[in-house]
Parts: structure tokens; sequence; C-alpha cells
């Protein structure tokens, strides 16, 4: 009996989901300590690697991926204050955010955050703040776009000529422009791009990390000094969704990267990653009761209580982010085509909206009432990404961890009024 198999039976067996709470989120906590010692194992040990907060903000999730030995990459100052929350030290947290206010700026430079500054009016503000914190510990540098192109996601692009993020350097004489301002600031002393995300193939990330190394090449040349100290090359590792296996790896990665740009793989640079989706992703699952079933023009229309609500990028953007689901009996067996009739399904959640949709038109063995479904793949960017305030007191979020036979849920977040949402953010 698989994992999930096990983790649903006993999930219903402790009651961990009922008639009141009819939808759970599921961390499984050994799954990420495996994952975050996969990224440590490809790559060598001048690689740091920090977790997109965004991805899963949630302070209990967040508290042991700070013990298995990531960091915390923040955009916002709410993401900010949560990393905080979780115990990471400031210099473990890189603050990315494009939309910097100057209180956020005197925050991170007072404290000693590093960040990466986004524009030239951006960086106005921080060389005066540079006078009045001229010691501070925060490592500053220049997000770059190096405009190589998209993937097949454009709305998750980060690199496209007209991208929104970071300093576009094949524009005009940007390129010099931004030399001399690394060699008039010698406490300018990292580069940071993120050139891929879901959707975007390794070769073309590794183009982008190719430009900043190169750019960092000739400012450390033109100074002569190793002025940059730290490549921050971002996250943006790709996740298979259509099936369990884990692919593209993190070796995988990590070999391709190792052939574009080879002095990473040296102790030239301190390299920073900012993993989010890659690392939570494959270690979260949704689980929600089947309220009700009918039929509608020939199809099979189950209705959950889990839908746009929280799996928002699924409902809206269904041919990008398609999610595997799984049915199971009322005592948590996996419905198979070898026991069930196979019909064409709807999983519909519970939003007043008719595209708030978990699957459509899939062939899944057949749902009745009291049945779960299970949404794979959800620890990343669904958990703590709730739209529907209204929703949430009917949603929790529980963690799991031990070996197969002993299987311990702790709850991370299960909410009974919109004060105890706020409470528990």
């Amino acid at each position: 009996m698989i994992r999930k198999q096990q983790i649903i039976q006993k999930a219903i067996a402790a009651n961990v989901i009922d008639s009141d709470l009819t939808a759970i989120g599921i961390m499984d906590f050994d799954g990420l300590q495996k994952t975050v010692a996969a990224a440590y194992d490809a790559f060598p040990t001048n690689f740091f690697h920090t977790f997109a907060v965004k991805a899963n903000a949630l302070v209990e999730v967040l508290k042991v991926l700070r013990e298995y030995g990531m960091g915390a990459e923040v955009a916002s100052p709410g993401e900010l204050l949560i990393a905080k929350n979780a115990g990471f030290s400031n210099k473990d947290i890189i603050f990315d955010s494009p939309a910097k206010t100057l209180n956020d700026l005197r925050t991170c430079i007072k404290n000693d955050i590093s960040l990466n500054i986004d524009n030239l009016q951006e960086l106005a503000r921080v060389d005066k703040l540079m006078l009045e914190f001229p010691n501070t510990k925060s490592v500053i540098g220049f997000r770059i776009n190096p405009q190589i192109g998209g993937g097949a996601i454009s709305s998750t692009s980060t690199a496209t000529a007209t991208s929104k993020f970071g300093y576009p350097l094949a524009d005009g004489s940007n390129r010099q422009e931004l030399i001399n301002i690394y060699q008039q600031r010698p406490w300018l002393t990292s580069l940071h791009t993120h050139s891929g995300s879901q959707g975007c193939a390794l070769e073309l990330m590794a183009k982008g990390i190719l430009v900043i190394t190169e750019l960092a090449e000739e400012i450390n040349n033109n100074t002569g000094t190793q002025q940059i100290a730290r490549l921050d090359i971002g996250g943006g590792l790709p996740v298979n969704f259509a099936s369990e296996e884990v692919t593209p790896s993190f070796a995988d990665y990590a070999q391709i990267l190792k052939q574009t740009v080879p002095v990473l793989f040296t102790d030239k640079y301190q390299v920073k990653t900012e993993f989010g989706r890659a690392i939570a992703a494959k270690n979260g699952v949704i689980i929600t009761r089947v309220e009700y079933t009918k039929n509608s023009g020939g199809r099979h229309i189950a209705t959950t209580h889990a839908g746009a609500q929280i799996m928002t990028r699924t409902a809206f953007l269904p041919t990008s982010w398609p999610i595997r689901v799984t049915g199971y009996s009322a005592v948590g067996l996996e419905k198979t085509a070898e026991e069930f009739e196979i019909v064409a399904t709807d999983v519909a959640g519970p939003c007043c909206f008719a595209g708030d949709l978990i699957c459509a038109d899939q062939q899944l063995p057949k749902l009745v009432p009291n049945d779960y479904v299970m949404a794979h793949d959800t620890g990343g960017y669904y958990f703590s990404n709730h739209f529907d305030y209204n929703s949430l007191p009917r949603v929790g979020v529980f963690s799991v961890s031990g070996n197969d036979e002993n299987l311990n849920f702790n709850c991370i977040r299960k909410a009974d009024s919109l004060d105890d949402v706020a409470n528990n953010m």
C-alpha cells in the first residue's frame, strides 16, 4: 500500500476529515526532509538553498524547512513577518519584492536582511539609505532580466523582453550603465536573476543564469576585485504534475547548470537558490469529501468542498495548471477501473461560478456522495493562497510524519473564525 493510501485511510479513521472539516491539506514532513536533502545533495557546498515563502506561507511548514537547512526568500512585508515568526535569522532571509516601499528597504538594510534592487528608482532610495546605515551587513544586488524569452506559460515567464521583473539588461546601453553603477558602489556585491518557472525548459533557465554569471565576471574584471561574491540564481524548477515521478530532479538541473555555467561549481561564488514549488508541491495533497453527485448533459458531476477558493490557479487556468485527482471510497480505499464504472466526470468545487472545477471531463471511477477526492501535488501555491476568506473556516491543514505503520497527524491550521484565520497566518 503506497504512502498516500495510508495517509487518507488514517486521516478518515482518526476523523481528521469529517462532516464539518470537509477539505484538508496534508503536508508530508518526512517527504519535505527528503526533498531538501535531494537539493543539497545535487549541488556543491557553495550553494545555499532558500525557500520561496509565497509557495507555502504556513509558519509550521516554514519552521521545519528552516530545521532542514533552508533559508527564506520573501516578496512582501507579510512574508517577511511570517519568515521571522518561523524563526529564520535575518542573515538567511532575502527580500525580492519588485514594489518595495522606502520603509521596506529601511527595514532590510537596518536589520542586515539581503535584498535585490529591481530598478534605478529603487537604487536611488538605497543610495540614501546606505548613507544612513553605512555599516549594514545586508548583501545587496540587482535583479537582472536577461530577456532570453518565455516558456510555455506566459503568465509565469519572468525573463521575457517586457517582463515586469528586474533591470532589462539588453535594452539600449543598460549593460554598460549597470557596470558603471557597480564600479561606483562597492557595496553592491551580488547579482540576481529568476529566468525560469513552471513551463520553462532547464536549458532556458541555465541560459539566463549564464547571462548574469558573464556579467559578474565582467564587473569583477573591470573593478579588479571580487566585488560580486554572490550569485542568486532564483528558483523556478518545473514540477511534473502528470505522475508521481519527480522529473526534472535537482540532479538533472545541476547537471545542465554545470555544463552551461561551470564556474558556479567552483568556490568562486556563493550561489543562492530560491526553490519553492519544487520543494513543496509533491509533498502535499488536498483531500475533500464528495457532498453530492448528479448527471447533466451526459456528464457525471461530483460536487466537493475544494475548488477555486483553494486551487485558484487550476480553476482559472486549467490548461496551464492541471491537477491529477484520485477517487477514494468513504473508508479511504482507492476507486479503480477494475472495480468501478468509468465515467466522464467533472469534479466541482463549492464556489458559485461555472469554472469552479478541479478537473473537467476526466475518465474516472464513478464517484458517489461521501467518497473522497485527493488532489495531488498541491503542497505549493495551494494551502496558503486562498482567495475566498468565507471558505477558510471549512479548510484545515495538517502535517503528517512517521512511517506508514505509525503516521502522526498534527494540525497546522484549522480556522473556526476570521479572527482565527488572521491569528494563524
